[in-house]
């Protein structure tokens, strides 16, 4: 029997026993005011006043629930699937899946098939189980594998490795910073770099960086507050002469060591 045939048998079951039990108490309502030989108004009241519906116990809501995701087109059940088996990071059978997402695998041939061809799903035979395009497990592992691009690769090809890269990764392209790595930099682009003008406020720096849609290492309107908070000045200083790199310069792009042939000795 269908699902939904079901539902509409317990439904009716469920009208005919409120039926019965409606009538089971306006007659015992009716028989205690017929034996009252001068009924007071309060009883009056409460012999005029209908019993509280009963209320039934049931799955109805969980039920149909179900019986909508069944009935969703196959796309939709497999992104759910693939959402949970990515959320997890755990391996499902089919009635496993079938009890924690209430998405029938055995049942459905079209999900059964789409599930164990899909490139983000890993099938043994036995489980499904979700398969990121790098199988990473830590940072160690990340590490090790972005040496592997000197030319950078997109972070968008790591998100789903594991559940805290995110926290690994902070830029759109991850590029190693390893002095064993050798990157050739044109003279054209080592000509343009140390052409480059920044402004002299941080905070014009960081506008920079946001409207081409990279998100600043530093906060200098949150540090300025904390420090007028502690009494300490925040004004600008003077502008001064601008200094060249120098060794002790903290370089964020030291994975180009050809920018920066030219340093001071100081």
């Amino acid at each position: 029997m269908a699902l939904q045939e079901k539902l509409d048998r317990f439904k009716k079951q469920q009208e005919k026993c409120q039926e019965t039990l409606s009538n089971i108490a306006a007659k015992s309502g009716a028989s205690r005011a017929t034996t009252t030989s001068r009924p007071t108004p309060a009883a009056a009241s409460t012999a005029a006043r209908s019993s509280p519906p009963v209320k039934f116990s049931n799955d109805t809501e969980r039920l149909q629930h179900i019986n909508s995701i069944r009935k969703s087109p196959v796309g939709a059940q497999i992104k759910r699937v693939i959402d949970r088996l990515l959320e997890t990071r755990q391996a499902f059978t089919p009635e496993e899946i079938n009890r924690d997402c209430y998405v029938d695998v055995n049942a459905n041939k079209a999900v059964f098939d789409s599930l164990r061809n899909n490139p983000k799903v890993h099938y043994d035979g036995k489980r499904f189980s979700y398969k990121s395009k790098h199988d990473l497990k830590d940072k160690s592992q990340l590490l090790v594998l972005v040496r592997k691009f000197p030319e950078g690769i997109a972070v968008i090809d790591l998100k789903d490795s594991y559940p805290t890269v995110m926290e690994d990764l902070q830029e759109d392209i991850a590029y190693p910073n390893d002095p064993r790595v050798p990157i050739k930099a044109d003279d054209d682009l080592k000509l343009l770099f140390r052409d480059i003008a920044l402004p002299s406020d941080m905070l014009d720096i960081e506008k920079d960086l946001q409207k081409n849609g990279m998100k600043p290492a530093t906060n200098t309107q949150k540090r300025r507050a904390a420090a007028q908070i502690q009494g300490i000045s925040s004004k600008n200083k003077p502008k001064k002469k601008k200094h060249e790199i120098s060794k002790r310069t903290k370089l964020t792009n030291a994975h180009l060591p050809e920018l920066f042939q030219k340093l001071n000795g100081s």
